[in-house]
């Protein structure tokens, strides 16, 4: 087994280990709805990127949670200036 022929000093591994601090995750508002999520990725709450319905987030519901989810889009939608719009 291969053992290591001279020590390594603590800046030696500190500037190796320098590149493996965590950066922050990129923070953007929804464009449909005007929720927070992360860039580059689908609305968990509308399911929409950008202009383009990518998942319907009414499929899996009951009637009655359709309705009051459906509701609250719309307000959210009305909030962010998406009131006159048509998506489809």
């Amino acid at each position: 087994m291969a053992t290591p022929t001279q020590k390594h000093t603590t800046s030696r591994r500190n500037n190796r280990r320098s590149h493996f601090a965590l950066k922050d995750a990129k923070i953007a508002k929804c464009s449909h709805c005007g929720a927070e999520i992360i860039s580059h990725t689908v609305c968990k709450n509308c399911g929409y990127y950008g202009e383009k319905q990518m998942i319907d987030v009414l499929k899996k519901l009951s009637k009655r949670e359709k309705k009051a989810k459906a509701k609250e889009l719309k307000g959210q939608e009305k909030e962010a200036g998406h009131e006159g719009h048509d998506h489809k």
